[in-house]
């Protein structure tokens, strides 16, 4: 039976990241996109299918779900977060990131962090080809939140990074959106770790990386994404699953986690517990 286990680190600067724990076998932790948490993301479903084989770490990014938030914020923070968390986890992890999440994983990754392997989906990258107008969304956040218009940054930042028209029309009338409107101010932390993300960077993770993307990518962008990141690391596998707009099945992305992660034995005798 899934029961997870709950509990929470401190990180460098005192902050309490809350997480749940899962399965046994090799760590694995699992670094939420933007806008997502425990309470409201696709990880609890998907760590059901990798508990039979990992040690599964779903945990609340700061500012979100049962984790606290300490200012002034800044990208680095969030690396130091996912350092406690490894060690938590046996001070060696596998990780699984998507989209925003997979930079933040990404940078954590050439910081240093005893990751093994690492497994990003569609993280998002701007390149000097990219389509679209270069605009600061990240100040601009930052002003509607400074003027409370919480659920005009939500709609911004959905809007801003591509999402479908009649998907970001929808959004007030589901069930989530007033723990989107909740967390609004996140988004500008995403969009920071996404301002100091660059291929130069990504060039710099010798981490062997799996990129995942889905074939149906609206109008190519996401497997464009994932194409240059895959060209940028030293050490990546590329593999395109059949999914819609920024989602494959789950059962697809464990498959191919498991294969991908089995390649990397010897994490240690400790995984968490």
């Amino acid at each position: 039976m899934f029961e997870p286990l709950e509990g929470s680190v401190r990180s460098a600067d005192g902050t309490r990241i809350a997480y749940e724990r899962s399965g046994t076998g090799p760590a694995l932790i699992m670094v939420d996109p933007a806008g997502r948490y425990r309470e409201l993301g696709p990880y609890r479903s998907l760590a059901k299918l990798l508990a039979p084989h990992f040690t599964v770490f779903v945990y609340d990014r700061r500012g979100r779900g049962a984790s606290f938030d300490r200012q002034p914020y800044a990208p680095e923070r969030e690396i130091d977060d996912l350092a406690a968390l490894i060690e938590a986890a046996g001070g060696s992890a596998f990780v699984y990131a998507m989209t925003s999440g997979a930079l933040l994983a990404l940078h954590a990754a050439a910081a240093g962090l005893p990751i093994p392997a690492l497994a990003v989906f569609e993280p998002p990258i701007r390149t000097d080809d990219s389509p679209g107008e270069k605009r600061d969304l990240t100040g601009e956040l930052a002003e509607l939140i400074a003027r409370g218009e919480r659920a005009g940054a939500v709609e911004l930042f959905h809007t801003a990074i591509g999402v479908p028209a009649e998907l970001v029309a929808g959004m007030r009338e589901e069930q989530s959106w007033p723990a989107l409107v909740e967390i609004a101010h996140t988004f500008v932390y995403d969009c920071r770790v996404s301002d100091v993300t660059t291929l130069d960077v990504i060039a710099s993770v010798d981490t062997p990386t799996l990129v995942i993307d889905s074939e149906r990518g609206t109008g190519g962008l996401t497997t464009g994404w994932a194409r240059a990141v895959a060209g940028a690391l030293p050490d990546a596998t590329r593999s395109s699953l059949v999914g819609q707009w920024h989602i494959v099945p789950d059962e697809d992305v464990a498959e191919v986690l498991i294969e991908y992660f089995r390649k990397f034995p010897g994490l240690g005798s400790r995984n968490g517990h």
